[in-house]
């Protein structure tokens, strides 16, 4: 579930910082291309608002194509603001003094959706957006003073230009990142809510392990002491190993540790009790903290080859778990005359190395995964 929330999350960040770029290229393409075409002959240099629209273009790709990639607005976000706002100088250069507020200046009310695409989704894009945005309200301002421009009828649909444009181009960017910020909320409860989950599963695990290991504990000490109360000679050979074997799982079970084992841990102690239901003498250590973390596949090549020695004790067997941060080796030393074995070592797919040897009448298994 968790995983699904990110996912859409990241969705969320990719189309919404898209939409920025699609939005700026159908106004380019849309209206800044048709007024600089139809509007060819108003204006005093149309090439040069030509060539505005066309480094307007580039700006857009470069822009565009860092959103794509990351969902974020490119890194040389000054020379690119700069270069912008020049694009907007020189289209009023282009323009008549008379078209200044017309249709064929389109440069003031199109850079501010490259301003945009610029601050998407950094650190500081409220501080960024809003100064790019007052950069081209004021360079606008600023053409219409030097050419006389500041009666009122030109202040305001100079106003009415400069609201509009702010009005959709900031509140668009803050509206996403609203959305982008409640999704990344959205994320951040779903990470603690698992993360409440698995502790309670892990509490629920702890507290069964330790109902398990208290029974077993029971059920071997009431074993041993029914045989003593109903007369069974302390001398016996037999009572005596019975004696031995229940003592070794009674340290075994004692030593055990309640945290949540690994699930390596938890198969070993399945098949310890197992052999131990069979009156096998198993001794093994305590197995200590987790062990680290291990690729697919090699969890059961670990384990394949001991727990067969292991399941084939006669009497007894010595288990143990050694680890290190990116090596795991699990060894067993059991009475185990039928289990086959190599005399070299047996190189597993996963990487796992096991190495056998039989020496009197015993057969030790180990197999050790070495991480990179």
């Amino acid at each position: 579930m968790t995983e699904e929330i990110e996912q859409v999350a990241q969705r969320y960040a990719r189309f919404t910082a898209l939409g920025a770029a699609v939005i700026a290229g159908v106004w380019h393409v849309g209206y800044d291309l048709t007024v600089t075409i139809t509007g060819w002959s108003s204006f005093r240099w149309p090439w040069v608002a030509l060539a505005a629209w066309i480094v307007y273009s580039v700006i857009f790709a470069v822009a565009a194509l860092a959103l794509a990639r990351t969902s974020r607005g490119p890194a040389r976000i000054i020379e690119l603001a700069v270069a912008t706002l020049a694009v907007d100088a020189a289209v009023i250069v282009a323009c008549r003094p008379a078209e200044l507020l017309g249709i064929s200046d389109w440069g003031w009310g199109s850079v501010g959706w490259i301003g945009v695409m610029l601050v998407w989704n950094r650190p500081r894009w409220r501080t960024e957006l809003i100064a790019f945005l007052v950069a081209n309200a004021a360079i606008m301002l600023a053409a219409m003073a030097v050419t006389g421009m500041l009666d009122r009828v030109s202040i305001a649909k100079y106003l009415v230009v400069i609201v509009g444009g702010v009005t959709m181009q900031l509140g668009y960017t803050a509206g996403c990142h609203m959305l982008l910020a409640r999704a990344e909320d959205a994320v951040l409860l779903s990470r603690r809510l698992a993360a409440d989950d698995a502790w309670r599963e892990s509490a629920q695990r702890i507290h069964a392990d330790r109902i398990r290991r208290y029974a077993a504990i029971r059920d071997v000490a009431e074993s041993l002491l029914t045989q003593l109360a109903d007369g069974a000679d302390p001398g016996d050979p037999r009572v005596r190993e019975d004696c031995t074997a229940g003592a070794a799982r009674l340290r075994r079970l004692i030593t055990e540790r309640e945290d949540v084992p690994d699930e390596l841990v938890s198969a070993l102690r399945e098949r310890i009790d197992a052999a131990e239901r069979r009156m096998v003498l198993v001794t093994a250590p305590p197995f200590g903290e987790h062990l680290p973390a291990m690729p697919e596949g090699v969890r059961e090549d670990l384990l394949a080859a001991p727990l067969k020695a292991l399941d084939g004790a006669r009497s007894r067997a010595r288990v143990t778990v050694s680890a290190m941060s990116t090596m795991v080796s699990v060894a067993v030393v059991a009475d185990n005359d039928d289990l086959p074995i190599s005399a070299t070592p047996v190189q597993e797919a996963s990487g796992v190395v096991v190495t056998y040897q039989r020496q009197g009448g015993e057969v030790w298994v180990n197999s050790i995964w070495q991480g990179p």
